[in-house]
C-alpha cells in the first residue's frame, strides 16, 4: 500500500501521521512476520442504527421504499422501541466502535450530522465536507436531492441512496437523477442495484462511483449488482450498510464476498483503502505514504498477496488497529507500546480472545450494545466501572 508497492522497510509514524524517516527517541515495534496495512474505508454506514434489531421477512422487497414502509410498523415492536430509546450520541460511538473493532478507521456516515460526530475522541475519522441527499422519494430524511447536489462543490463527494430494489421504480432511478443534473463526476450512488448495463455504462462516462453493499442488498432484495464493470474502471467502493440490514462488519462483508468469488482479494482490499479514498476525496487516505494518516491495521502475514493477509478474517484475529499513530485495540503482548504512547488500556475479550483496548473507548453504554465484547474478568472491575464512569460524566 505504499507508492512503490509492498516495502520490507520501517515504517515511521510521527504525529499522527506517516513519516518520511523515524525521530531519535522512536519506540520500535516488532512486527515481523506481520502484514502493516492502512486502516480500512467503509464507504457507507449508518452508524446510529447497529444495535436495532432488523427486520425479518421471508419475501424479498422490491426496493427499499417498500422496506422503509414497512419498517415503520417494526417501530412498534418492544425491542426496536427499547434499542431506540438509547441516546443517539451513545449509537453513534456504538457503531464507531463497531467499525473500529474490525479494522474499519474511516467511516462515510450517510445521515444528518450530530454533535457527538465532533468529539475529539470519536473512534473513528468521518468523511466531511460533503453533499448528501437521502434518496428521491420516499421520507424526508435529508436535504432536498437538486438543491443539495447543485451546492455542493465539485471537487467534494456528493452522495444518495440510489436504484436500490429490483423493479420498475429503481430501475428509472438513474434517469430521473440525470435529469436533474445531478449525475457529475462527484456523484456517489450507493447500491445501485438496479442498475442495468447501459446505466452502468453512464455512471463511468460521467466519472460517477457506486458504493456497492451486497450483504445489505441481499437481505433486503435478495440480489446485489454484479461489481466488475465498475471495479474494473476505479467507480466502485464498499459499504456495510449497518447490523440493520447489512452483515456484522467490514470484514464480514469481505469474506463474503470473496467467498463467492466475485471479486479477487486484491481487487477487495482497494475497494476499502485506495478505490474509496479516491472516490470520497480522501486525499493519502487509504495508503501509508508519507504524510498519510496514521490509521493503520497489524495483521499476521499469511504468505502470497497483501490482500490474502486480511480477507478471510475476523475482528478477533486483527493483532492491532491504530489510529493517528496510536494503538487503540491489539493483542496483549502489545502492551508496551500503548504503555510508551502513553495510552491507558483495559483487558477485554473480544470474540473469546483477549485483547487490550484503549480506556477512552471503554464505555459502559457502548460496550452493553456489542455482542462479543466484554470486560475481562482479571481486571479490578470496581475500578475499571469507576473509571469508566467518570469518561460517561
Amino acid at each position: 500500500m505504499l507508492p512503490q508497492g509492498a516495502s520490507r522497510a520501517p515504517l515511521n509514524l510521527r504525529g499522527g501521521r506517516v513519516a518520511s524517516s523515524s525521530a531519535a527517541n522512536a519506540f520500535p515495534v516488532d512486527v515481523r512476520d506481520h502484514r502493516i496495512l492502512p486502516g480500512l474505508i467503509n464507504a457507507h454506514e449508518h452508524l446510529q442504527v447497529n444495535a436495532v434489531p432488523p427486520l425479518r421477512r421471508a419475501e424479498p422487497f422490491p426496493n427499499s421504499y417498500a422496506w422503509i414502509d414497512a419498517f415503520q410498523q417494526h417501530f412498534h415492536d418492544a425491542d426496536v422501541a427499547a434499542a431506540l430509546r438509547v441516546p443517539k450520541s451513545v449509537r453513534l460511538r456504538h457503531g464507531a466502535l463497531k467499525n473500529l473493532l474490525a479494522g474499519t478507521t474511516c467511516v462515510v456516515h450517510h445521515d444528518p450530522w450530530h454533535a457527538a460526530l465532533d468529539e475529539d475522541d470519536f473512534p473513528v475519522a468521518l468523511l466531511r465536507d460533503h453533499g448528501w441527499s437521502y434518496a428521491l422519494d420516499g421520507p424526508e430524511f435529508g436535504p432536498p436531492v437538486s438543491a443539495s447536489y447543485h451546492s455542493t462543490p465539485a471537487d467534494r463527494p456528493w452522495m444518495i441512496h440510489l436504484a436500490e430494489g429490483t423493479d420498475a421504480v429503481a430501475a428509472a432511478e438513474l434517469a430521473r437523477l440525470d435529469a436533474l443534473g445531478c449525475l457529475g463526476s462527484n456523484t456517489v450512488l450507493i447500491h445501485g442495484v438496479g442498475l442495468d448495463a447501459a446505466d452502468i455504462e453512464r455512471v463511468i462516462a460521467r466519472g460517477a462511483a457506486v458504493v456497492w453493499c451486497p450483504g445489505s442488498n441481499r437481505a433486503l432484495l435478495g440480489r446485489t449488482l454484479d461489481p466488475r464493470r465498475l471495479y474494473a474502471a476505479g467507480c466502485l467502493a464498499l459499504g456495510s450498510d449497518s447490523r440493520l440490514s447489512g452483515r456484522r462488519d467490514l470484514l464480514d462483508e469481505l469474506s463474503d464476498v470473496a467467498a463467492r468469488g466475485e471479486l479477487s482479494s486484491t481487487a477487495l482490499l482497494a475497494l476499502v483503502t485506495t478505490q474509496a479514498a479516491r472516490i470520497f476525496r480522501l486525499g493519502l487516505r487509504g495508503g501509508l505514504a508519507a504524510g498519510a494518516p496514521a490509521d493503520l491495521l497489524i495483521v499476521r502475514d499469511r504468505e502470497g498477496l497483501a490482500a490474502d493477509s486480511l480477507v478471510g478474517l475476523t475482528r478477533s484475529d486483527i493483532r492491532a488497529v491504530v489510529r493517528e499513530g496510536v494503538p487503540r485495540i491489539a493483542d496483549p503482548d502489545f502492551a508496551d507500546w500503548f504503555a510508551a504512547a502513553g495510552v491507558d488500556t483495559i483487558a477485554v475479550q473480544l470474540d473469546g480472545r483477549p485483547k487490550l483496548i484503549a480506556r477512552s473507548l471503554a464505555e459502559p453504554a457502548v460496550f452493553a450494545l456489542e455482542p462479543g465484547l466484554e470486560v475481562s474478568f482479571s481486571h479490578d472491575e470496581s475500578e475499571i466501572d469507576l473509571a469508566m464512569e467518570a469518561r460517561c460524566h
